[in-house]
């Protein structure tokens, strides 16, 4: 059952590619529609807040809807807000496609993650996660240079419109490769528990934990990431040219640490816990001390996109075993950790830029966030990551 899976992946790819490509796009579209950097930016802001908010959302509205039916729908939705906002000739109105377009992919998200989880054997939950993740960590190797130069050649409004054609094949994909009784709400109504009783699972401190965990390891990843652009060029002293072949580094590494990772949190999440989250750290801690090496810091960026992803696609493979007894909103407390780290780490890095550390703040602000996370995992190793078919409530 994994050619269902890489059909989601398809289309995770392209909502992926949507997400991080805006970041190269920002100064052409405050260009064109005549508003300033700091308004643009807002449409990243509004992306990430709509991640958040749609995943639990999105999840309750859609529960009883056929799987099939609600990804199609999400994609199709998706699809179209990018082709108002290629055509769109104001700004109120392109920020408007945004939430809406974040409310579309969270929702696609949730929903895929759960319902991923019902195409595999009980015990390849993980392997299900990496397959979808890993069109994310392709969208940031391929999808998001390739739009940002595309968008750079031929105006933003090009990279809209590709989007919307990738989610064509994705849709396709789906309506072929989904079955139609796929997922925990295809079954009826009566076959998943009342919405209240899948809320009432996010009161277990089991659950609470592994999402807590998750958000900190993903803020730590995207704390960096974010702001990696002026540590290549002035505290490297590369050329900007250096800049996207960085990111690719980081992107190549997160497919690597998703692949491996998908093999191995299913049956022996303790040991990749315990061993990628220190190495994590250590690197962490190299690369705000050795970065003004270029080749070190080339290396480094690569084994921590691979640690991140390895860890946290780790840690989010736990969150859908915890919540087994929420078949229908599982995957959105994934979605919503993921995004709550994404969403987070950024924000509190900017604060340490115009410290003492200057461009090297965000990476000490990823090293104390990983101590935070490890603090809290290592002495609770056995009940975070049980023996496989064990849930430890």
């Amino acid at each position: 059952m994994f050619l269902p899976l890489y059909m989601l992946a398809v289309a995770v790819f392209a909502m992926g590619t949507s997400e991080f490509m805006l970041a190269g796009l920002v100064p052409d579209i405050a260009n064109s529609l005549e508003v300033s950097i700091g308004a643009a930016g807002l449409l990243t802001s509004a992306f990430a807040v709509g991640m958040i908010v749609g995943a639990p959302l999105m999840a309750a509205l859609a529960r009883r809807w056929p799987a099939r039916t609600t990804l199609l729908f999400f994609v199709l939705v998706f699809a179209v807000t990018h082709i108002v906002g290629a055509l769109a000739t104001s700004f109120a109105v392109l920020l408007v496609t945004r939430v809406i377009a974040a409310l579309a992919n969270a929702g696609f998200l949730a929903v895929a993650l759960s319902t991923a989880a019902t195409l595999v054997a009980a015990d390849q939950k993980g392997r299900a996660l990496a397959v979808l993740l890993s069109g994310t960590t392709m969208a940031t190797v391929a999808g998001a240079p390739c739009g940002a130069l595309l968008g750079t050649l031929l105006g933003y409004q090009a990279t809209f419109w590709a989007i919307a054609l990738l989610c064509v094949p994705a849709a396709v994909g789906i309506a072929k490769g989904i079955p139609a009784d796929a997922g925990a709400t295809s079954a009826g109504a009566s076959a998943s528990p009342p919405l209240r009783n899948e809320i009432a699972q996010l009161a277990r401190p089991g659950l609470i934990r592994v999402i807590l965990l998750s958000a900190l390891v993903n803020a730590a990843t995207f704390a960096t990431f974010t702001f990696l652009a002026p540590i290549v060029t002035d505290t490297a002293g590369l050329e900007e040219l250096w800049v996207p072949v960085a990111l690719t580094l980081f992107g190549v590494g997160s497919f690597v640490g998703v692949t491996v990772a998908g093999r191995l949190s299913d049956q022996r999440p303790a040991v990749t816990i315990a061993v990628c989250g220190p190495v994590l750290l250590l690197g962490w801690v190299a690369m705000a001390t050795l970065a003004a090496y270029p080749a070190t810091l080339l290396f480094l960026v690569f084994t921590q996109g691979a640690l991140s992803f390895a860890l946290g696609s780790t840690l989010i493979t736990r969150v859908l075993y915890e919540a087994e007894d929420a078949p229908t909103m599982g995957g959105s407390y994934a979605t919503a950790a993921l995004n709550i780290g994404a969403a987070s780490g950024p924000v509190v890095a900017a604060t340490t830029l115009g410290a003492g550390a200057g461009n090297l703040g965000p990476v000490w602000t990823s090293s104390l966030l990983v101590t935070l996370a490890l603090a809290i995992a290592l002495p609770l190793l056995r009940v975070i990551a049980p023996s496989v078919g064990q849930v430890i409530r």
